[in-house]
């Protein structure tokens, strides 16, 4: 399956990637070559495959929640780019 250049780039804006043409050209020839790989696995028989989510079966880990105090907010704030007093502030992503 061939994926165009144009799709290689709405991807990459979706993933918000920035691509030189170089790595665009080879990213759409590198997703062509894995969605080839993967169409080969429609052949194949799943309908007595009992569906999993994993490979091995484990259980899911539970704790306790329990309330903590966080340590030093200063030096968590300390590496944010933008603050508004206690809060990280971030950019706008929904549109009015």
């Amino acid at each position: 399956m061939a994926i165009t250049r144009e799709e290689v780039l709405h991807v990459a804006r979706l993933a918000r990637l920035a691509l030189t043409d170089d790595e665009a050209d080879r990213l759409g020839g590198q997703l062509s070559a894995i969605l080839d790989y993967m169409k080969r696995l429609d052949v194949l028989d799943t309908r007595n495959v009992v569906p999993t989510s994993h490979a091995v079966e484990t259980g899911t880990p539970f704790r306790d929640d329990v309330v903590e105090p966080f340590g030093d907010r200063e030096a968590l704030l300390a590496n944010a780019p933008d603050r508004h007093n206690d809060c990280f502030r971030v950019p706008r992503i929904i549109e009015d």
